[in-house]
This record gives structure tokens, sequence and C-alpha cells, in this order.
């Protein structure tokens, strides 16, 4: 299982857009992705539950990504909040 934490920095927050984003990068990989905050915990392949986060700016997430691709899976979803979030 690889995991790793980032800080939101856009001044919005996540928003609709991003989330899609976010789970249009995270359905490209076969490892089950999982996004977290303040000990909530939803599958990062559904908008839905990334909406109900509510994670707003300056916020910590917690990525964890476990199976067949989540080296690749990590290095990616990273990359993606670092470019967009």
């Amino acid at each position: 299982m690889k995991t790793f934490k980032y800080t939101i920095t856009d001044p919005q927050g996540m928003h609709a857009r991003p989330a899609g984003a976010l789970v249009k990068e995270a359905t490209a990989y076969q490892s089950e992705v999982k996004i977290e905050r303040d000990g909530m915990q939803v599958d990062a392949k559904r908008i839905f539950g990334i909406m109900g986060l509510g994670i707003k700016a300056g916020q910590e997430v917690v990525f964890h990504i476990s199976g067949e691709d989540e080296e690749e899976a990590a290095a990616g979803l990273e990359s993606f909040m670092k470019g967009n979030l």
C-alpha cells in the first residue's frame, strides 16, 4: 500500500471541476484509491464521495492506494494534485 499526504492550496478547495478530474485520474489505474480527510475515507473513483468530504483550502488529505499499479498510481495522483489543487 502506498500513502501520501497533500495539503490543498487552491483557494476554492476541492470543488466539482477538480473533483471530477481527480475521479478521471483515479479511474485510470487498476488500484483501489481512497482519499481521507479528518478520519473520513471515501473511494476516490466516486465524485459524490469526494464532494461529501467538503475539502477546503489549507486542509490536508491522505491518499491510500493499493493494487497492482500502486506505484504508478501514487506518482500520477500526486502529480495531479500538485498540478491542479
